[in-house]
């Protein structure tokens, strides 16, 4: 009879601002203006690069799939915030709460693909110079690209199975922004033993793989920059790496701090500050670390904003 009597939860309600009501609309303005900047940088750099021919090369072809990533796993949380904070709705169904789950962890999950494949392009740029393209080829970059894909695929399906496989009763309230992991395993009313010890396998996983790619990519890139005998040359090229791995650190860090530290040193509160800087700052970052520290992005935008005030001016 006790089992008959438990209510299974239809809809969650997110009360990760319940604690600031004062602070609504000066957050809602803040979620906003990040959000806008970071759909007009993101975007941007993919119109940059696909209009600018001297932008046509592997580098760069991952850089926009890269901002693609950013502005759709933004957009898959930060309108949820921002409806959250100007209607006080707080209420979400189960399928949207699990589709939410799903495409966020896809998108978060090819992110860190895309950066162990972009470690290994550089690698390639610099190790050898000369067959750069020719080693990098369309072919070689879209199956590299949609590798990344799948395997985000992979591990989201995997991800959110194991999540929504576990009972939730009566307590629905998730002391959260969206529905992320930590807050759900905390919400569920069935034992989480086994299911966090498969998520927490995939998320070493994904994060140990990834990281050693790019570990060792960099390995390489430091033996090939070593081997250079003009050492103005060896700095040039060096700081070719520079906004890949400030993404780098960005993104694992924040991971590693979210998901892999031990459940004694959690506090919530701390991850309510993480998840925002992941999941809206980091995406508003990207484009402005790879636009201010590179030379050909900051040509290409004075070459197409130069177009376009000419052609302007000729209109009126």
């Amino acid at each position: 009879m006790a089992k008959n009597n438990i209510t299974t939860v239809t809809e969650f309600i997110l009360i990760g601002f319940n604690d600031h009501p004062k602070w609504e609309i000066p957050l809602f303005l803040v979620f906003l203006s990040f959000y806008l900047v970071t759909m007009l940088g993101n975007l941007g750099m993919v119109i940059l690069i696909h209009v600018d021919v001297q932008l046509h090369i592997p580098m760069y072809f991952f850089l926009s799939h890269l901002s693609v990533l950013d502005a759709c796993y933004t957009s898959v949380i930060t309108p949820q915030i921002l409806a959250t904070l100007a209607t006080g709705k707080t209420v979400v169904s189960y399928g949207r709460c699990a589709a939410q789950f799903f495409f966020f962890t896809i998108c978060a999950a090819t992110e860190c693909f895309l950066l162990s494949v972009m470690a290994y392009d550089r690698y390639v740029a610099i190790s050898n110079p000369l067959l750069y393209t020719v080693a990098m080829g369309p072919r070689k970059c879209w199956s590299l690209v949609v590798g990344a894909y799948v395997c985000g695929m992979c591990g989201a399906i995997l991800r959110t199975t194991c999540t929504f496989s576990l009972s939730f009763c009566e307590n629905n309230q998730i002391n959260f922004f969206f529905c992320d992991l930590p807050p759900l395993l905390k919400l569920a009313c069935s034992d989480t033993t086994n299911i966090e010890i498969i998520i927490v396998f995939f998320g070493n996983f994904v994060i140990s793989a990834n990281a050693l790619v790019i570990l060792i990519s960099y390995l390489l890139i430091i033996k090939a920059v070593m081997r250079m005998k003009s050492s103005g040359r060896r700095a040039k090229t060096f700081s070719t790496c520079v906004s890949h791995l400030t993404a780098v650190a960005l993104l694992f860090g924040t991971l590693i701090f979210m998901y892999i530290r031990s459940g004694s040193k959690k506090s919530l509160e701390e991850d309510k500050v993480v998840s925002v800087f992941y999941t809206v700052v980091i995406p508003m970052l990207n484009p402005l670390v790879y636009s201010l520290r590179n030379k050909d992005v900051k040509a290409a935008f004075k070459k197409v904003t130069g177009k376009w005030q000419v052609s302007h001016s000729i209109q009126y």
